[in-house]
């Protein structure tokens, strides 16, 4: 298989094993950049020789800036590795890094649900709960 039908088998392979719904960017550099889960777990970038698998995070620079801020889990050279070992490595990645996002979820005080930890406020209460049980008056 050439490098051109190669690269288009990965972006279908990102498209359909990234949780979904998949978001699909194309950033400045040529690099597509891929997102998977809602709310984002695992995060893809596939260049012309490598695939980046990242756990999806991010911080909170104003109460209305939100930066990604992802973590790496492993790069593949794409064009090294046969198709077999690429796919593997791929999806152990993808896992590993969904895993860990998973991981990071905490259950709210509230209302119990697994919440992002970007999406929480205060000790363990959504976002969505604390206007409820915070007392303030709108």
């Amino acid at each position: 298989m050439n490098a051109p039908e190669r690269y288009e088998q990965l972006i279908a392979y990102l498209s359909s094993h990234l949780p979904d719904p998949v978001e699909q960017l194309d950033r400045e550099d040529g690099a597509l950049q891929f997102f998977g889960g809602d709310p984002p777990q695992v995060v893809a970038v596939l260049t012309e020789t490598s695939v980046t698998i990242s756990e999806f995070a991010g911080v909170w620079d104003s109460p209305s800036k939100f930066t990604a801020t992802p973590r790496r889990v492993g790069t593949v050279k794409w064009r090294r590795l046969p198709e077999n070992a690429l796919l593997a490595a791929l999806s152990a990645l993808i896992k590993g890094a969904r895993d860990a996002r998973l991981a990071s979820f905490q259950e709210c005080r509230y209302c119990g649900l697994r919440t992002p930890p970007e999406s929480l406020h205060d000790a363990g209460v959504c976002l969505s709960c604390t206007d409820l049980h915070s007392g303030a008056i709108h």
